[in-house]
């Protein structure tokens, strides 16, 4: 089994994802995929990080471009093949339905995020995750780094209420 020193290690990585996001105005949730250790004594260094991506709906105009679909392709892209059945994902927050769904046809066997979704998740509204009519159902680990995620996302969300609108400017 792996530790939770090994979970925090890459979900910290998925939270300078989550930062890239934040400063450039994205929704901030980062995204780590890394190909499953063969054995528990692996250093952490020697373990392959197959995908790193963040939020971009925003910079690409795209409904699509979340942390986890991102991940998924740049994982796909760096195995050469689209089940991604020997790696972990990890991400700051609860994977959306939309993702959901693509790590259940990813085959993705261990799903790790931070922070929970109650309002709106792909697993604690919706039950993708271990939904009995899919063929595949992940093994999930919830709460790694959860004060961590839960501060990026409030941080971000608190400085935009704060910021003037500036859409409400007068022309000069």
């Amino acid at each position: 089994m792996l530790t939770p020193e090994f979970h925090a290690y890459f979900m910290r990585l998925a939270l300078r994802e989550a930062a890239k996001a934040a400063e450039a105005g994205e929704v901030p949730t980062g995204c780590v995929i890394v190909r499953k250790p063969q054995t528990l004594d692996q250093p952490l260094a020697a373990v392959k990080v197959l995908a790193r991506s963040h939020n971009q709906t925003e910079l690409l105009k795209d409904a699509t471009a979340h942390a986890e679909m991102i991940a998924l392709t740049q994982a796909s892209a760096a195995l050469g093949d689209w089940r991604l059945t020997d790696t972990i994902l990890y991400v700051t927050k609860e994977p959306c339905p939309m993702c959901a769904g693509a790590i259940v046809l990813a085959r993705v066997p261990l799903v790790v995020w931070g922070l929970s979704d109650p309002k709106r998740g792909g697993h604690s509204v919706f039950s993708i995750l271990n939904h009995p009519g899919l063929n595949h159902r992940p093994e999930l680990l919830t709460g790694i780094e959860e004060a961590a995620c839960q501060a990026v996302l409030q941080d971000f969300f608190r400085a935009r209420r704060e910021a003037p609108d500036l859409s409400q400017t007068p022309n000069s």
